[in-house]
């Protein structure tokens, strides 16, 4: 399809009203945030540090957006400093340390055991469909890096695929029906950066240029549960991909790439296997039930 898709700083005072995580999470504690445990508070603090965006935040900007007392946030800061999770960068700002990623790297080992199994399940549901497994990229959160695949024995050059097509035009968010499953999840201010983004050169002629039309796609892939892409990374290929939740947040998404001459539309059943492979990976990735005790 051209435009075509079947899914889609600052130290100031305490806002009245939290609108950050602590707004949601007044619904399930009945309005309680002031009461909440210590715990809680930290943990709400080094969240608007993802969700704000940016490198620093002060204390004033991050009591706004948890709804937390100004005094509170500086001492979970100042804390958090001490224990190796913030660094003060500036006069007044923080931000996270590096030991934060290495927590995160910890936490996804072994998780995509048994990818190359699912993927080649998928090619073979598909009729020989050229799979790929892309992951929100580790040092970027509005990028993408493609981890895996399952193509047989398919010469990727032959098929047109080269080199720069995988490095600028499939990194990018803003195209293919994989890099719009993962964008349709990532929070508003990550949203927001891909949509400053210019359009990769290379990029195939359904490739969505108008933020509107794009960000209505997202809402589409969030309402199905997948996104189907018509030539939008290269000219003549066709594709449908469905995201990887861990624990409720968007970690990927699986591929699947046809031509559009073997395929020019969708069928169901491709759909739905891609969902599946999808699916099963986000339960590898899914966090253990916890212990009954």
């Amino acid at each position: 399809m051209g435009h075509r898709t079947a899914a889609s700083q600052s130290t100031a005072p305490k806002a009245a009203q939290p609108t950050g995580p602590a707004a949601r999470g007044a619904t399930a504690t009945g309005g309680r945030t002031s009461g909440s445990g210590h715990a809680e508070r930290v943990f709400l603090v080094q969240t608007a540090f993802a969700e704000l965006g940016g490198s620093a935040h002060g204390p004033g900007e991050i009591a706004e957006f948890t709804g937390l007392d100004d005094s509170v946030v500086y001492r979970i800061l100042q804390s958090g400093v001490y224990q190796r999770i913030f660094e003060r960068v500036d006069r007044g700002l923080y931000r996270l340390r590096t030991s934060a990623a290495h927590l995160a790297f910890t936490a996804l080992d072994h998780r995509l055991d048994g990818a190359q199994t699912v993927l080649a399940g998928l090619r073979d549901a598909t009729g020989d469909g050229l799979v790929f497994l892309y992951m929100v990229a580790p040092f970027s959160g509005a990028q993408r890096q493609c981890v895996d695949m399952a193509v047989g024995d398919s010469d990727l050059a032959e098929l047109g695929m080269t080199p720069r097509d995988v490095l600028s035009v499939t990194r990018s968010l803003r195209t293919g029906a994989s890099g719009r499953t993962i964008l349709a999840y990532l929070p508003d201010v990550l949203q927001q950066r891909v949509l400053a983004e210019p359009v990769p050169e290379q990029a195939g002629p359904g490739v969505y240029r108008d933020n509107d039309a794009l960000l209505t796609s997202l809402a589409e892939v969030r309402d199905l549960g997948y996104a189907l892409g018509f030539e939008e990374c290269m000219a003549g290929w066709n594709s449908c991909a469905a995201p990887i939740m861990w624990d409720g947040a968007i970690m990927g998404a699986v591929l699947l790439l046809k031509q559009k001459t073997v395929m020019p539309q969708v069928p169901e059943e491709i759909i739905e296997a891609t969902k599946e492979a999808a699916a099963v990976l986000s339960r590898h990735g899914a966090a253990r039930p916890a212990l009954d005790v």
